[in-house]
């Protein structure tokens, strides 16, 4: 059915969310705690596929565990079978037309609520089932589910509205030259993390903002929260078959989205990995498609801090804390190697980072004196234990930490390692838990170190320079150029902010799309060039061919 567009409309101004503090007796900590008091007294809930709006149970249920008490499980949830997969990718690409369709204000007007709803209605709901299922303590929670959630969709508006806008600046005589930005042939198939709710929301909300329909696959150690995305998706106006949510074994369900000739895109946050899987996987697949997939990617980090031997010790010893230890190293931009000044090691730098760590709280997010909650699950806990155990076994001195505990939850002690090689297994793998290794250079050894920093690990997402020294940070940023996507000056590498620093990063990192920018939406759009002539052709001579 055609729509009408009777005006030319320019979105509200927008910001960024402001953040709460959860101070105690404040109004957003009493209704924090009231939606955890609720949502614990409600548990286990039963999770769904939804497809074409249509509740599916598939009968082949598996549960997502309370990482901090993991004898109880926050959710049952449907597991989709191949048949469900196949009624998603079909009926996505039967609601796809009507939903290109729409006008823009109207698409925009959907995401703006869906906005609204996350910051107000759905907050506290959705900051709870962040903490519960994937271990986040209350800051951690409002930053990620309430306030980045929030900015994507209202930045992701307006960067559309931007990209919409860009048109050819020339029309000959007689002419109107015009671009319009079409959404993907076919679906999109976004497959999102635990450990960020703001992304499994993100990832479907991007590509669907331009027109595009989408199949998502959520983590199932994310299932709930992102079940409560999909739902206020839903009550905002997003129309049965848009996003079709079904949650299931990855290989599986990835595997099917991907064998059809009609998949057009992926959008994937997860580990490296799998992520070359997939590229391969596709490639494999390149001659069934109707086009050329795009696929973009955020993966995997091995984030740095240098401190320069002009650092302000006190900053740098508290941004390296809180790098690698918020949200127990969970994040694909934690600070993973510490590299120090042999001045300012011995200056106070070593004194002060344990004694700060030493009052890092470890346990269950509810209580919100604790810094820490618990790794998201058994895998996770045994493969960070045994990097531990591996750096030790290979000479490295455990500073402070080391230690687990899983008896009722997947508690890890945050961890300082102490290395004499630079290139030292946990220097060079990626750990994703609360370990940081460091390695303590000479002074003079500055520009070298930064050689070993750009060479030693397959990643280049984020990093961090402390240095009081212009000089120091100009060679330093120009030396590791190309090893982080993501760089900051006196500033930890954590907590990249929508609409004020883009995020992403390249070599092993992932394609470096920029998620929080308009460089993502280039990515879910296939322009067409279109010219009207006004004036008809006399003659098909040209004046050359005159004599």
């Amino acid at each position: 059915m055609a729509t009408a567009q009777l005006g030319t409309f320019r979105i509200p101004l927008i910001d960024n969310e402001p953040l709460k503090s959860y101070t105690p007796g404040s109004a957003e900590r009493k209704a924090l705690e009231a939606a955890l008091a609720q949502m614990e007294q409600e548990l286990p809930f039963e999770v769904p596929c939804i497809v074409n709006g249509e509740e599916i149970k598939t009968g082949k249920l598996a549960k997502q565990p309370i990482p901090s008490d993991h004898a109880r499980h926050l959710c049952s949830y449907h597991e989709a079978d191949g048949k469900t997969v196949a009624a998603a990718i079909d009926g996505a690409l039967a609601a796809k037309s009507e939903w290109e369709a729409m006008p823009w204000n109207d698409r925009a007007a959907i995401f703006l609520r869906a906005a609204e709803l996350v910051s107000g209605k759905y907050r506290y709901r959705l900051m709870a089932a962040t903490m519960l299922g994937q271990g986040k303590n209350a800051w951690q929670a409002e930053i990620d589910a309430a306030a980045e959630f929030t900015d994507f969709l209202r930045f992701g508006v307006k960067y559309v509205e931007e990209l919409y806008s860009q048109q050819p600046p020339k029309n000959s005589a007689g002419s109107w030259n015009r671009v319009e930005y079409r959404p993907l042939e076919g679906f999109v198939l976004a497959v999102s993390p635990f450990n960020f709710t703001a992304i499994g929301g993100n990832l479907p909300a991007a590509p669907a903002l331009v027109g595009n329909v989408v199949v998502w696959k959520p983590s199932p150690a994310a299932t709930y929260s992102n079940y409560l995305v999909y739902r206020i998706f839903e009550e905002a106006g997003v129309p049965p078959g848009v996003i079709q949510f079904v949650p299931g074994p990855p290989p599986e369900v990835v595997g099917q989205c991907i064998d059809h000739p009609s998949f057009s895109a992926l959008h994937f946050t997860g580990s490296t990995l799998v992520f070359k899987k997939l590229w391969k996987d596709i490639a494999g697949n390149v001659d069934k498609y109707k086009n050329y997939p795009r696929i973009v990617g955020e993966t995997g980090g091995k984030n740095f801090h240098i401190i320069h031997r002009s650092a302000e010790i006190r900053n740098a010893v508290l941004q390296s804390v809180r790098a690698g230890f918020e949200y127990q190293g969970q994040k694909c931009s934690a600070l993973s190697r510490l590299y120090v000044s042999s001045s300012v090691w011995e200056a106070g730098f070593q004194d002060q980072l344990l004694a700060e760590i030493a009052k890092i709280r470890v346990g269950p997010p509810q209580d919100f004196r604790n810094f820490m909650g618990p790794v998201i699950g058994r895998p996770v806990f045994d493969k960070i234990m045994g990097y531990i155990q591996k750096a030790k076994d290979a000479g490295g001195e455990v500073l402070i930490g080391g230690t687990g505990d899983d008896s009722r939850g997947y508690f890890i002690q945050p961890t300082v390692i102490l290395t004499k090689d630079p290139r030292s297994i946990t220097m060079t793998e990626e750990i994703f838990g609360p370990v940081v290794t460091v390695y303590v250079y000479q002074d003079e050894d500055f520009e070298k170190i930064l050689d070993v920093i750009d060479n030693t690990s397959t990643y280049a997402l984020t990093g961090s320079i402390f240095s009081a020294d212009r000089k120091a940070l100009i060679t330093a940023t120009n030396k590791l150029r190309h090893a982080a996507g993501n760089v900051y000056y006196n500033e930890k590498c954590t907590g990249a902010a929508v609409g004020q620093q883009p995020f992403g990063g390249a070599r092993g990192s992932g394609t470096n799309d920029k998620a929080g920018s308009i460089n993502l939406f280039y990515r879910f759009v296939s322009p067409r060039s279109i010219k009207e002539n006004f004036i008809g052709l006399e003659d098909f001579h040209y004046p050359s061919n005159l004599v």
